[in-house]
Protein backbone atom coordinates (compact mmCIF):
# COMPACT_ATOMS: atom_id res chain seq x y z
CA UNK A 1 0.00 0.00 0.00
CA UNK A 2 3.06 2.53 1.12
CA UNK A 3 4.69 1.67 -2.00
CA UNK A 4 1.36 2.14 -4.46
CA UNK A 5 0.98 5.73 -3.01
CA UNK A 6 4.14 6.79 -3.49
CA UNK A 7 4.13 5.45 -6.93
CA UNK A 8 0.88 7.31 -7.44
CA UNK A 9 2.38 10.52 -6.27
CA UNK A 10 5.58 10.54 -7.71
CA UNK A 11 3.33 9.76 -11.16
CA UNK A 12 1.64 12.79 -10.33
CA UNK A 13 4.47 15.40 -9.72
CA UNK A 14 6.16 13.84 -12.97
CA UNK A 15 3.50 15.13 -14.82
CA UNK A 16 3.04 18.19 -13.32
CA UNK A 17 6.54 19.22 -14.14
CA UNK A 18 6.81 23.39 -15.25
CA UNK A 19 9.37 23.78 -17.48
CA UNK A 20 10.10 27.45 -16.08
CA UNK A 21 9.81 25.98 -12.52
CA UNK A 22 12.24 23.77 -13.13
CA UNK A 23 14.46 25.84 -15.08
CA UNK A 24 14.45 28.62 -12.31
CA UNK A 25 14.38 26.39 -9.16
CA UNK A 26 17.77 26.46 -7.98
CA UNK A 27 18.16 30.03 -8.04
CA UNK A 28 16.04 30.99 -4.46
CA UNK A 29 18.91 28.29 -3.25
CA UNK A 30 22.41 28.87 -2.50
CA UNK A 31 23.25 25.46 -1.95
CA UNK A 32 22.47 22.47 -5.15
CA UNK A 33 18.72 21.31 -4.34
CA UNK A 34 16.83 18.55 -6.45
CA UNK A 35 13.64 19.00 -7.81
CA UNK A 36 10.96 17.96 -10.22
CA UNK A 37 9.89 21.63 -10.65
CA UNK A 38 6.83 22.34 -9.98
CA UNK A 39 4.55 24.83 -8.58
CA UNK A 40 4.43 24.94 -5.13
CA UNK A 41 0.46 25.32 -5.65
CA UNK A 42 0.57 22.41 -7.27
CA UNK A 43 2.22 20.32 -4.78
CA UNK A 44 -0.39 21.47 -2.44
CA UNK A 45 -2.93 20.23 -4.36
CA UNK A 46 -1.06 17.01 -4.94
CA UNK A 47 -0.62 16.05 -1.49
CA UNK A 48 -3.95 17.27 -0.69
CA UNK A 49 -5.33 14.19 -3.06
CA UNK A 50 -3.67 11.78 -1.34
CA UNK A 51 -4.09 12.81 2.23
CA UNK A 52 -7.47 12.45 1.51
CA UNK A 53 -6.36 8.26 0.75
CA UNK A 54 -4.03 8.44 3.35
CA UNK A 55 -6.14 9.65 6.51
CA UNK A 56 -7.24 6.22 7.79
CA UNK A 57 -3.89 5.01 7.66
CA UNK A 58 -2.51 5.19 11.43
CA UNK A 59 0.08 7.88 12.42
CA UNK A 60 3.14 5.20 11.99
CA UNK A 61 1.69 4.14 8.65
CA UNK A 62 1.86 8.13 7.88
CA UNK A 63 4.70 9.13 9.10
CA UNK A 64 6.64 5.64 7.16
CA UNK A 65 5.16 7.44 4.29
CA UNK A 66 7.18 10.50 5.31
CA UNK A 67 10.29 9.15 5.79
CA UNK A 68 10.04 7.65 2.38
CA UNK A 69 9.60 11.00 0.38
CA UNK A 70 12.34 12.70 2.77
CA UNK A 71 14.35 9.84 1.63
CA UNK A 72 14.33 10.71 -2.20
CA UNK A 73 16.10 14.20 -0.97
CA UNK A 74 13.50 15.54 -3.90
CA UNK A 75 12.45 19.12 -2.85
CA UNK A 76 8.82 18.22 -3.61
CA UNK A 77 8.19 14.92 -1.87
CA UNK A 78 10.41 17.06 1.48
CA UNK A 79 7.00 19.67 1.09
CA UNK A 80 4.31 16.76 1.11
CA UNK A 81 6.17 15.07 3.45
CA UNK A 82 5.86 17.76 5.85
CA UNK A 83 2.06 18.46 4.62
CA UNK A 84 1.04 14.88 5.99
CA UNK A 85 3.09 14.54 9.37
CA UNK A 86 1.40 18.05 9.91
CA UNK A 87 -2.10 16.86 9.39
CA UNK A 88 -1.90 14.05 11.74
CA UNK A 89 -0.77 16.86 14.49
CA UNK A 90 -3.91 15.91 17.03
CA UNK A 91 -2.48 12.80 17.64
CA UNK A 92 1.06 13.49 18.09
CA UNK A 93 2.40 11.53 21.80
CA UNK A 94 5.78 12.79 23.04
CA UNK A 95 7.85 9.77 21.42
CA UNK A 96 7.30 11.48 18.37
CA UNK A 97 9.73 14.02 18.93
CA UNK A 98 12.39 11.33 18.13
CA UNK A 99 11.32 10.73 14.78
CA UNK A 100 10.86 14.81 14.02
CA UNK A 101 14.35 15.28 15.47
CA UNK A 102 15.58 12.42 12.78
CA UNK A 103 13.90 14.11 9.81
CA UNK A 104 15.66 17.38 10.96
CA UNK A 105 19.26 15.69 11.36
CA UNK A 106 19.21 13.42 8.51
CA UNK A 107 17.55 14.90 5.50
CA UNK A 108 16.66 18.64 5.76
CA UNK A 109 19.16 20.52 3.33
CA UNK A 110 17.72 23.74 2.43
CA UNK A 111 15.97 26.81 4.29
CA UNK A 112 12.34 25.85 2.31
CA UNK A 113 12.44 22.03 3.68
CA UNK A 114 13.95 23.40 6.87
CA UNK A 115 11.12 26.00 7.23
CA UNK A 116 7.96 23.78 6.40
CA UNK A 117 8.53 21.03 8.47
CA UNK A 118 9.79 23.29 11.35
CA UNK A 119 6.89 26.26 11.64
CA UNK A 120 4.21 23.58 11.33
CA UNK A 121 4.97 20.34 12.30
CA UNK A 122 7.08 20.59 14.89
CA UNK A 123 6.13 24.09 15.98
CA UNK A 124 2.92 22.53 16.72
CA UNK A 125 4.39 19.91 18.73
CA UNK A 126 6.53 22.82 20.98
CA UNK A 127 3.10 23.81 21.57
CA UNK A 128 1.91 20.89 22.99
CA UNK A 129 4.99 19.11 25.11
CA UNK A 130 6.97 22.59 26.18
CA UNK A 131 8.82 20.22 27.77
CA UNK A 132 10.86 19.13 24.41
CA UNK A 133 11.95 23.24 24.24
CA UNK A 134 15.28 22.56 25.65
CA UNK A 135 16.12 20.11 22.75
CA UNK A 136 16.17 23.91 20.78
CA UNK A 137 18.86 24.72 22.38
CA UNK A 138 20.79 21.68 21.73
CA UNK A 139 20.03 22.44 17.97
CA UNK A 140 21.48 25.62 18.26
CA UNK A 141 24.60 24.45 18.77
CA UNK A 142 24.58 22.35 15.66
CA UNK A 143 27.19 22.64 13.35
CA UNK A 144 25.23 21.96 10.67
CA UNK A 145 23.51 25.06 9.54
CA UNK A 146 20.21 23.87 9.21
CA UNK A 147 19.69 22.31 12.72
CA UNK A 148 20.76 26.08 13.71
CA UNK A 149 18.19 27.30 11.45
CA UNK A 150 15.51 25.07 12.54
CA UNK A 151 16.09 25.51 16.05
CA UNK A 152 14.94 29.26 15.47
CA UNK A 153 12.18 28.72 12.86
CA UNK A 154 10.18 26.40 15.06
CA UNK A 155 9.12 29.18 17.33
CA UNK A 156 7.98 31.20 14.84
CA UNK A 157 4.00 30.44 15.05
CA UNK A 158 4.41 30.16 18.83
CA UNK A 159 6.58 33.48 19.11
CA UNK A 160 3.35 35.28 17.23
CA UNK A 161 0.91 33.92 19.88
CA UNK A 162 3.09 35.37 22.51
CA UNK A 163 4.08 32.52 23.73
CA UNK A 164 7.51 31.29 25.36
CA UNK A 165 9.08 34.69 24.58
CA UNK A 166 11.93 33.54 27.54
CA UNK A 167 12.82 30.66 25.46
CA UNK A 168 12.98 32.51 21.97
CA UNK A 169 15.50 35.33 24.17
CA UNK A 170 17.64 32.39 25.27
CA UNK A 171 17.74 30.66 21.20
CA UNK A 172 18.31 34.39 20.06
CA UNK A 173 21.33 34.86 22.87
CA UNK A 174 22.58 30.89 21.76
CA UNK A 175 22.67 32.05 17.84
CA UNK A 176 23.54 36.00 18.35
CA UNK A 177 26.77 35.80 16.70
CA UNK A 178 26.37 32.99 14.15
CA UNK A 179 28.20 33.74 11.12
CA UNK A 180 25.55 31.77 8.67
CA UNK A 181 23.57 34.78 6.97
CA UNK A 182 20.76 31.82 6.68
CA UNK A 183 20.62 31.51 10.47
CA UNK A 184 20.54 34.97 11.29
CA UNK A 185 17.43 35.29 8.98
CA UNK A 186 16.22 32.55 10.81
CA UNK A 187 16.50 34.22 14.33
CA UNK A 188 15.55 37.22 12.91
CA UNK A 189 12.35 36.19 11.56
CA UNK A 190 11.65 34.52 14.93
CA UNK A 191 12.53 37.99 17.11
CA UNK A 192 10.18 39.29 14.46
CA UNK A 193 7.10 37.03 15.19
CA UNK A 194 7.99 37.69 18.93
CA UNK A 195 7.78 41.19 18.51
CA UNK A 196 3.76 41.09 17.10
CA UNK A 197 2.80 40.01 20.52
CA UNK A 198 5.43 41.39 22.35
CA UNK A 199 7.44 44.30 20.32
CA UNK A 200 8.47 46.50 24.26
CA UNK A 201 10.14 43.82 25.10
CA UNK A 202 11.91 42.93 21.76
CA UNK A 203 12.69 46.19 21.22
CA UNK A 204 14.53 46.16 24.81
CA UNK A 205 16.69 42.53 23.65
CA UNK A 206 17.44 44.42 20.16
CA UNK A 207 18.87 47.62 22.01
CA UNK A 208 20.63 45.96 24.80
CA UNK A 209 22.36 43.78 22.16
CA UNK A 210 22.47 45.51 19.26
CA UNK A 211 26.23 46.38 19.16
CA UNK A 212 26.43 41.85 18.96
CA UNK A 213 23.75 41.33 16.31
CA UNK A 214 24.68 41.07 12.97
CA UNK A 215 22.92 43.43 10.77
CA UNK A 216 20.85 41.32 8.63
CA UNK A 217 19.11 39.56 11.94
CA UNK A 218 18.64 43.03 13.19
CA UNK A 219 16.64 44.40 10.31
CA UNK A 220 14.60 41.21 10.08
CA UNK A 221 13.97 41.57 14.09
CA UNK A 222 12.26 45.24 13.87
CA UNK A 223 10.73 44.65 10.34
CA UNK A 224 7.39 45.13 12.11
CA UNK A 225 7.80 47.84 14.31
CA UNK A 226 6.98 51.17 14.05
CA UNK A 227 9.41 53.80 12.19
CA UNK A 228 10.91 55.24 14.92
CA UNK A 229 11.80 52.00 16.39
CA UNK A 230 13.20 51.31 13.63
CA UNK A 231 15.38 54.39 13.35
CA UNK A 232 16.49 53.66 16.92
CA UNK A 233 17.83 50.27 16.24
CA UNK A 234 19.71 50.93 13.01
CA UNK A 235 21.66 53.92 14.51
CA UNK A 236 25.59 52.95 15.04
Amino acid sequence: MIDLILEQVRQELQKSIDAKTKDTAQHFFKEKITAYGVKIPVVNTIGNAFLSKIKRNTKEEVFSLCEELWRSGMLEESFIACHWSYAVCETFVPSDFEVFERWVLKYVDNWASCDTLCNHTIGTFMEMYPQFLPKLKEWATAENRWTRRAAAVTLIIPARKGLFLRDIFELAEILLEDKDDLVQKGYGWMLKAASQANQNEVFDFVMNNKSRLPRTALRYAIEKMPQERKAEAMKR
